[in-house]
């Protein structure tokens, strides 16, 4: 995925309020910011991919472990990277916080403000 060094991207929940104020915080920081809600974020592996790579995590870190869907149906089973991978293409409500992308430089937005380390 190409970007522009001065545009973030934010990959969010809408409805979620966290995600709504992360979306503010990124419009403070640059009148640049394309968003994409979780349903509508990448739909391919290779764009996780790099996703993960600029974030420096697995893709086991970025998944909400306390989701009824992922008690219910993941904990306790193990998978390779790309099985991981499957999971958030196949389950992307399961991602715990928005992730915001600057250049080459991911941050999981654990709270709202963590837009602020793009910069």
């Amino acid at each position: 995925m190409k970007s522009n060094e001065r545009e973030i991207r934010l990959y969010y929940d809408p409805e979620s309020n966290s995600g709504r104020m992360t979306l503010a915080y990124a419009k403070s920081l640059s009148v640049h910011v394309s968003t994409y809600a979780f349903d509508k974020a990448p739909s391919t592996s290779t764009e996780w991919k790099e996703i993960l790579n600029g974030l420096g995590v697995s893709p086991k870190d970025i998944l909400n472990k306390a989701h009824p869907d992922y008690q219910n149906n993941i904990k306790g089973k193990e998978y390779d990277d790309e099985g991981w991978i499957n999971i958030i293409l196949h389950n992307k409500h399961l991602i715990k916080a928005p992730i915001a992308i600057k250049g080459k430089r991911a941050i999981l937005c654990q709270t709202p403000t963590d837009v602020y380390k793009l910069v």
